[in-house]
């Protein structure tokens, strides 16, 4: 990495940090300030948050195009200014449809700083750097979540509404300092969609499904996001208080060493998996998981003492943490190897879609399953889990040998933001 690389690859670090205290900052007091602080109803609150889905569904397909023809800082900088724009509205907004519209504009930025980011990451970075990058990129982001929500939860008061317009108002002024952060990073010069090849040029989206390897990861990425983070708030959250008697303080407890176990053990996980096959390191997630399950289920069906259960319940959410650092240096790494030259951004932004799509459906089908149905809930995702296993072996047929194992290409110059020509797989 040249010393100009490592310099942006700083300020980058800097905007993963700010984007997540951002988020962590207003997002789990929006059901609140819409429903109760602002009067709207339950309604309008539940469309808020389906709103911010949507909007993330809507943009993602058409971001990835423009990072690859106008690079990920541009795309960057327009979705920090609509989701500035629509965090201040929505600090103002008072009626239906104000927030409504301030919702989706938050959603859509949010959503599209995400492949750009990443993007950026992956021109900044090489081959032999990439999985470190992504750690720390992954560290930062549950760093600012957590700091933010912290910061935000001492700020808002449920009885003062402009107590939550500073908040939105503090959060906009975050996305814009962000903006300012960016527009002083010198990217290295990076393939644009001009400049690939012809055939690169026709149908970025039909060549990325002809990529047998990505439409394999993003199967195995539908699923890795459905059976974890598309329960935490969710399902697991309603299985526990419904089924395992779990109180809303120990379920703040599990949430704690969720992240608490990402913190410590990210970089210590790193060295572990730098050197193993990336497929064999997601199918072990797999397993990790499949144990968490296991666990759940003993917290809410099994005859234990509430104490027992609590301990079970709050193990549970730490080995969702450790699996989630295996898979941080792992899988993001893995997409822009797979891209080819200049296509990285559209390849990170198909990713995105997929795990927003993970998100929509993962509470929708947990939230009521979990809280009406343990037995099968647990039943259910600990397949799900053995599922991701499955699934990791088989795309690990579907590499390359530098694709599964990195390190074996580091005397191979690797093309910024993508691999260095078509991915070659073998048949399954």
């Amino acid at each position: 990495m040249t010393r100009a690389m490592g310099a942006a690859m700083r300020r980058i670090h800097v905007g993963n940090a700010l984007s997540a205290f951002g988020l962590g900052f207003t997002v789990p007091y929006l059901y609140v300030y819409v429903a109760q602080v602002r009067g709207l109803g339950a309604m309008t609150a539940g469309l808020v948050l389906a709103v911010f889905a949507v909007a993330a569904l809507l943009v993602l397909p058409f971001a990835g195009r423009a990072i690859v023809r106008r690079g990920p800082r541009p795309v960057l900088l327009a979705a920090l200014v609509t989701a500035a724009v629509g965090a201040l509205s929505l600090g103002l907004a008072g009626n239906s449809t104000a927030v409504l519209l301030s919702a989706a504009a938050l959603g859509a930025g949010q959503a599209v700083m995400q492949p750009a980011l990443a993007t950026m990451i992956v021109e900044c970075s090489t081959a032999d750097t990439r999985s470190r990058a992504f750690a720390m990129q992954f560290f930062l982001q549950n760093l600012g979540l957590g700091v933010g929500g912290l910061i935000g939860g001492h700020l808002v008061d449920s009885t003062r509404v402009d107590s939550f317009t500073l908040l939105f108002s503090i959060e906009a002024a975050v996305f814009l300092l962000l903006a300012v952060v960016m527009a002083t990073v010198r990217m290295p010069h990076s393939p644009r969609i001009e400049d690939a090849p012809a055939q690169a040029a026709k149908g970025s989206w039909k060549q990325l499904l002809g990529n047998r390897a990505m439409v394999q990861l993003s199967v195995l990425g539908f699923v890795l996001f459905f059976a974890c983070y598309g329960q935490f708030e969710s399902g697991l959250s309603a299985y526990g208080v419904e089924a395992a008697g779990i109180s809303t303080s120990a379920l703040g407890t599990a949430l704690a060493a969720n992240t608490l176990m990402i913190v410590v053990a990210q970089f210590a996980v790193l060295r572990f998996v730098e050197r193993r096959r990336r497929s064999r390191v997601i199918a072990a997630v797999g397993l990790i998981w499949a144990l968490a399950w296991v666990l759940a289920g003993y917290a809410g069906l099994g005859h234990g003492s509430q104490e027992m259960a609590t301990a079970a319940f709050v193990s549970t959410y730490a080995l969702f943490g450790l699996g989630e650092a295996m898979l941080s240096p792992t899988v993001a790494p893995l997409v822009a190897d797979l891209a080819p030259t200049g296509m990285a951004g559209q390849y990170n932004s198909a990713f995105a879609l997929v795990k927003q799509l993970a998100l929509a459906v993962g509470p929708a089908v947990g939230g009521p399953l979990g809280a009406s149905l343990p037995a099968p809930y647990i039943v259910t995702f600990l397949l799900f889990s053995l599922g991701i296993t499955f699934l990791a072996l088989r795309l690990g047929r579907q590499l390359t040998a530098v694709q599964d194992q990195p390190w074996l290409g580091k005397s191979r110059v690797v093309a910024r933001g993508g691999a260095a020509a078509e991915p070659v797989v073998a048949e399954a």
